[in-house]
């Protein structure tokens, strides 16, 4: 098995215990920095994330994780019961979560799907929408094959929505989906 990242640094002790009977190999970071200087050459298997006690810190690392040019997946998060609604915001940032205090037989069996499934079915090399082709890999985008000239977050943006179609969001999910938090205009 390859090395899976952990945070925090140190891990919820339930949380390594599980993961040790497990048979997983994991490195426990302290932040997304140390996720990047900690990386091993063929690139983390995947991430658990435990957003129960320092949950700005643990988005962050998620973030991170997500918006490079190779996003590590699959990604769990450990969240508590009162973090529930704060999931609908974040959900591009992990692939399935766990609730904390969690049982290790459900923690085990979450991780086993998620690595039988794949990193794959995360996200597509190419997003296509009635016409519209976004390349993933190369920040290119095209209408019907003519090339857009978009800056940086234009792209972001038309990417997102084109990932969710048919869906309504409000200037605070565009703001922190695509922005991130970090965000300060008007």
């Amino acid at each position: 098995m390859e090395l899976i990242a952990v945070y925090p640094d140190p891990p919820p002790p339930d949380l390594a215990r599980t993961l040790d009977m497990a048979g997983y190999r994991w490195k426990a970071i302290a932040s997304a920095d140390e996720a990047a200087r900690h990386e091993p050459s063929g690139g983390w298997a995947g991430a658990v994330v435990a957003a129960d006690q320092d949950p700005d810190g643990a988005w962050s690392v998620c973030r991170s994780l997500r918006k490079r040019d190779t996003p590590v997946a699959p990604l769990l998060v450990l969240v508590s019961g009162g973090q529930l609604a704060d999931l609908e915001l974040r959900d591009e940032l992990f692939d399935d979560f766990c609730l904390a205090p969690f049982h290790p037989m459900e923690l085990q069996a979450r991780l086993r799907h998620l690595f039988f499934r794949g990193a794959d079915t995360t996200r597509p090399d190419v997003v296509e929408h009635d016409g519209l082709a976004l390349n993933l890999e190369t920040y290119q985008a095209s209408i019907e094959g003519r090339p857009l000239d978009l800056t940086y977050m234009e792209y972001e943006l038309l990417k997102f929505l084109a990932q969710n179609p048919g869906k309504v969001f409000t200037r605070e999910m565009l703001l922190s989906r695509v922005w991130g938090y970090e965000y300060y205009g008007g």
